[in-house]
C-alpha cells in the first residue's frame, strides 16, 4: 500500500549534487511543504504535499505535525562498534599528557580492547553491538559500517564477524561488515608481519567468502601497525580474491593514502597527516576521502584537511570512527558539526559527506531522497535546515524511518 509521509516544512533530498568537490548551500534543492510517497520500502516520489495528495487519493497519509525538516538517513561509513569493555583508563592517561607508547606500555592501546573482546562471547558482542547500532539509529544514522579487528586470530575475527551478521537481524539499521584482521600484528603471534598477513590471506579470507561474512577488507597502514610494503602485498592479494578495499591512511604519518590509490581502494580514511601531495593524489583519484573528526577530538589532534580536500576536488565523507579507544563518543552529527566550524565546511558539504558521498565509500546506492531509493529518512524539529548544524549536534531527529517505517 502506498503511504504519503508529510507535510514537512522543508525537504532536502540532496539530489543533483556532484560526487566530488566543494559545494555551496545555494546548490541545495529545497522542497517547501513537501512529502515523500513510499511503497514497499522504496521512494516513489518526492514533491509538494498537496500535489502528491491529489495525485494519490488512496495513499495512506502519515501526517507530520509542526515544523520539521526532512533529510536522508545518515550513513556512518567507518566504525569499530563491535567490541567489549572500554578504555577509560587510556583516556584518563591521555588527557593527563601520557603518550601513545606510554599508554601501550601500561597495558592500554588496541591490545587492551583485543583482550577484552576475546574474553566476551559472541552473544555478548552481538547484544552490545545492537545497543550501539540502535543508539546510532535513534540519532538518524540508518546505515552503519562495522569493522572487526579486535579479534586478531582466525577464531576471534570470525567471532566478531558472526556477531555483526547476527546483529544485522536484530536492528533496523543496515549494518555493513568489514574485516580489519590487519589492524596490527597480534602480540601472541610468533611470526613476522609478513607471516601474519600471509596467514590471514590463506586461512581467514577464504572463510569470509565461503560464509559470506563480508566483501570488504581494511588495513591500518602505519609503521607502528602495518608498513606500506607489506600492506600493498596484502591488499593486492585480497583484491585478486574479489574483496573491496578500504585503508586506514595517514593518521599519524603519510604513506597510507598512496597505498590506497595504488590498489584502487574505495576509500582512504583518517587523513589527519595528509599534506598537499596526498591531497592531490586523492583528489585526482576516485577514492572517497573519509574524515574522522571523532578521532581528532578523542586524541586531541588536528582535523583532517577537509577544506583543502574539497577545494582540490576530492570526494569527502565524514564518519564517526566510533571505537573504545580514540573515538569513544560516537555522536556522528556533533562531530561533523564541530569539525565544520573549524574546517569551514558548508551545510551542503556536511550533509553530502554524511549521506550520498559516504554511501560511495561503501559502494551502495543510498543517501538521497529520490524515486527508487530506500526510504531511509530522518526529520528534525525545526523549520530551517540551517538550525541542524547551528546547534552543533544537540538538535536530534525526532523521527527516523527505515524503508518508510518509523523506527
Amino acid at each position: 500500500m502506498k503511504k504519503l509521509i508529510g507535510p514537512f516544512t522543508q525537504i532536502l533530498p540532496l539530489t543533483g549534487l556532484p560526487l566530488k568537490g566543494a559545494l555551496a548551500d545555494e546548490q541545495l534543492h529545497i522542497i517547501q511543504n513537501g512529502a515523500v510517497l513510499v511503497e514497499n520500502g522504496l521512494i516513489l516520489a518526492v514533491g509538494d504535499f498537496d500535489e502528491l495528495s491529489k495525485a494519490n487519493p488512496s495513499a495512506q497519509i502519515e501526517e507530520i505535525q509542526g515544523g520539521q525538516v526532512l533529510l536522508p538517513g545518515f550513513i556512518d561509513c567507518h566504525t569499530h562498534i563491535c567490541f567489549a569493555g572500554n578504555r577509560a583508563k587510556d583516556y584518563s592517561m591521555r588527557i593527563a599528557g601520557k603518550t601513545y607508547l606510554e599508554i601501550a606500555k601500561a597495558g592500554g592501546g588496541i591490545w587492551d580492547t583485543v583482550t577484552q573482546t576475546r574474553a566476551a562471547d559472541e552473544a555478548t558482542l552481538t547484544k552490545q553491538l545492537v545497543q550501539r547500532a540502535n543508539r546510532h539509529l535513534a540519532e538518524g544514522v540508518t546505515t552503519i559500517e562495522v569493522k572487526s579487528g579486535y579479534g586478531l586470530s582466525l577464531e576471534e575475527e570470525l567471532k566478531q564477524l558472526h556477531a555483526i551478521k547476527a546483529a544485522s537481524a536484530q536492528t533496523k539499521a543496515k549494518l555493513i561488515a568489514t574485516c580489519l584482521a590487519a589492524h596490527m600484528v597480534p602480540k601472541d603471534f610468533t611470526g613476522s608481519q609478513q607471516e601474519y598477513l600471509k596467514h590471514v590471506v590463506n586461512d581467514l579470507l577464504p572463510v569470509l567468502k565461503q560464509e559470506n561474512l563480508t566483501s570488504r577488507i581494511d588495513i591500518f597502514v602505519e609503521e607502528s601497525a602495518i608498513n606500506t610494503e607489506n600492506a600493498l602485498v596484502y591488499l593486492k592479494k585480497a583484491k585478486q580474491m574479489g574483496f573491496d578495499i578500504t585503508v586506514h591512511a595517514d593518521q599519524f604519518t603519510t604513506g597510507g593514502s598512496k597505498v590506497a590509490v595504488e590498489v584502487g581502494a574505495l576509500s582512504a580514511d583518517h587523513l589527519e597527516a595528509s599534506g598537499d601531495h596526498e591531497i592531490k593524489l586523492l583528489a585526482d583519484s576516485n577514492i572517497v576521502a573519509v574524515t574522522l573528526p571523532g578521532a581528532s577530538l578523542g586524541l586531541g589532534m588536528p582535523y583532517a584537511p577537509a577544506r583543502n580536500l574539497l577545494d582540490a576536488g576530492a570526494c569527502l565523507a565524514i564518519a564517526s570512527d566510533w571505537n573504545p579507544g580514540s573515538a569513544p563518543m560516537g555522536d556522528l552529527l556533533m562531530q561533523a558539526a564541530v569539525m565544520s566550524a573549524s574546517e569551514k565546511l558548508s551545510a551542503a558539504e556536511v550533509f553530502a559527506g554524511l549521506t550520498f558521498r559516504a554511501a560511495s565509500a561503501l559502494k551502495i546506492e543510498r543517501g538521497i531522497l529520490a524515486p527508487g531509493m530506500p526510504a531511509d529518512m530522518q526529520a528534525y524539529p525545526c523549520a530551517d535546515y540551517r538550525e541542524i548544524l547551528y546547534y552543533q549536534g544537540k538538535l536530534k531527529p525526532n523521527r527516523v524511518w527505515v524503508g518508510g517505517e518509523s523506527t
